[in-house]
């Protein structure tokens, strides 16, 4: 069953709480910690492109990279009067018409790599892809997280749509799978049914640094989540910034 088809068209109604704004701030932070100014930037695992869309407008030459095609059919439609360019390419596989000074990559997106060795060529690509000294900022969710969810159920709603979630946390595996259903309303009043299947994996902060290191990068640093202190053991979510040597 593939990822982000069916979900596409409803995923911004289902994600208006994640505060995009909030987030570019926290990017920003994070670029204005280099010794030089950053202009180009690639956002990996972009979906429907709000956060690039928000750092578009911001000045920042955006090139967004997705394996979905459909979420990359909003993203487009989302930034129609910007300069963005778009690549529908897969993570471990992406390359760039040129070197960038950042490449991002947020909202869990490394988590749902589920194959290590994948992850390690995407954190490679990564490393071929950023210009001397370039940055790479990223997000995941850490083992507790993933694990915590095991057996819940969740629910987003409105007047003509609902999108349950089931989660279920496989240790053996390290995988956390979620099964989607999505209830859209029809002009006659009827429903339609439609599903995915999502999955995560189980990470540790050492073997996502551990990763890092192995594709070439220094300085690594890991935060708290949307902050700029170290990360505590309870954390849910948590922040690494690696850099390119000069």
């Amino acid at each position: 069953m593939e990822q982000y088809t069916s979900l596409a068209e409803y995923y911004d109604r289902l994600t208006g709480d994640v505060g995009y704004s909030h987030w570019a701030d926290y990017v920003e932070r994070h670029f204005r910690r280099l010794k030089h100014p950053v202009r180009s930037v690639a956002e990996l695992a972009c979906g429907t492109g709000s956060l690039t869309s928000i750092l578009a407008s911001r000045g920042y030459q955006m090139t967004a990279v997705d394996i979905s095609a459909d979420m990359l059919c909003v993203a487009a439609q989302k930034c129609q009067d910007q300069e963005v360019l778009f690549l529908c390419q897969d993570m471990a596989k992406f390359t760039l018409l040129e070197p960038v000074d950042a490449v991002i990559c947020c909202l869990d997106s490394v988590n749902y790599v589920t194959r290590p060795q994948r992850l390690r060529r995407a954190f490679a690509q990564v490393y071929r892809n950023l210009k001397p000294g370039g940055l790479f900022l990223f997000d995941a969710k850490t083992p507790l997280a993933l694990e915590e969810a095991d057996g819940q159920t969740y629910l987003d709603e409105d007047e003509s749509l609902m999108c349950v979630w089931r989660a279920d946390y496989e240790p053996r595996r390290r995988i956390c799978g979620y099964g989607i259903d999505l209830f859209t309303l029809r002009p006659d009043g009827a429903w339609n049914r439609e599903s995915e299947y999502h999955e995560e994996y189980a990470y540790t902060p050492q073997e996502l640094t551990d990763f890092l290191t192995q594709a070439g990068f220094s300085s690594i640093k890991q935060y708290s989540n949307l902050k700029m202190c170290p990360p505590k053991e309870e954390d849910r979510r948590i922040f690494f910034a690696a850099r390119k040597e000069q």
